[in-house]
């Protein structure tokens, strides 16, 4: 992974999305306008928090959100979301 040089503000956090599911079990290609937005991805930058409410993500923490959670961006050619921390569900691991 390159070095990423965005920096997320107050409970803001970067995710990097997983790659979509592209066969099913059963190895049926998926096509790309029938592929499931991800739900799971990994925490790349997180910003300082607020003053009353501290981080508890950290970079490189696998999360969980919600399906249309955050705002999608590209930097350098790569997918990424923008999110608040509340928008995250759960840490994986």
């Amino acid at each position: 992974m390159a070095e990423i040089n965005l920096r997320p503000l107050a409970d803001r956090v970067l995710v990097e999305p997983s790659a979509a599911e592209t066969k099913t079990a059963s190895g049926i290609i998926i096509p790309d306008t029938a592929q499931e937005k991800p739900q799971q991805g990994k925490v790349v930058a997180v910003g300082n928090g607020k003053v009353d409410e501290p981080m508890t993500v950290k970079v490189g923490d696998t999360v969980l959100y919600g399906k249309y959670g955050g705002t999608e961006i590209k930097h350098n050619g790569a997918d990424y979301l923008i999110m608040r921390e509340a928008d995250i569900f759960a840490v994986i691991g």
